[in-house]
C-alpha cells in the first residue's frame, strides 16, 4: 500500500491546540464537512503529490462523474480553501486544479484514516476465522 503522506511537500506545522471533548468533536465534524460528497475524496487523490490536472484531464481519469457534479464538487473545494484554480486566458480556455497548500496537508491525515480501516479489516478477518 503506498503511503499518501509520502506525497506531501512542505507540510505546515502547527502548535498543537488545546481541546474539550466538545471543541474536538465539533472540529473534527467541521471537516467531514468539507470532505462531504461523493466525488471529493477521488478528486483529492488525483491531485495529490503536487499533480495539476486540467478539467478535461480530471473529467476522463473520473469517468462516472458528471460534468456538473465535477463543476460543483471543484468550485465548492475551491471555496473551501482546498483546491485552486487557475485559469490560463487563451482560446481554448484552459483551465487546471492543484491543491493548495493546505489541501495537500490533508494527506496524512486521509492516509491514517486508511491505515485504520485496514486495521478493522484484519480485525474483522481475524475474528471470523476464530469464530469456525
Amino acid at each position: 500500500m503506498t503511503r499518501t503522506d509520502e506525497k506531501v511537500r512542505n507540510s505546515p506545522k502547527s502548535k498543537p491546540v488545546e481541546h474539550t471533548r466538545e471543541t474536538a468533536a465539533e472540529g473534527v465534524e467541521n471537516v467531514l464537512k468539507l470532505l462531504e460528497g461523493r466525488w471529493k475524496l477521488i478528486i483529492l487523490f488525483h491531485l495529490f503529490g503536487g499533480n495539476v490536472m486540467r478539467f478535461s484531464d480530471l473529467e476522463r481519469a473520473i469517468p462516472a462523474v458528471s460534468q456538473k457534479m465535477l463543476i460543483q464538487q471543484l468550485r465548492q473545494m475551491e471555496g473551501d480553501g482546498i483546491v485552486s484554480r487557475i485559469v490560463h486566458h487563451q482560446v481554448p480556455p484552459k483551465v487546471e486544479y492543484c491543491l493548495t497548500e493546505w489541501g495537500q496537508a490533508l494527506c496524512p491525515a486521509l492516509d491514517a484514516l486508511l491505515s485504520w480501516a485496514a486495521l478493522r479489516e484484519e480485525m474483522t478477518a481475524s475474528a471470523s476465522v476464530s469464530n469456525l
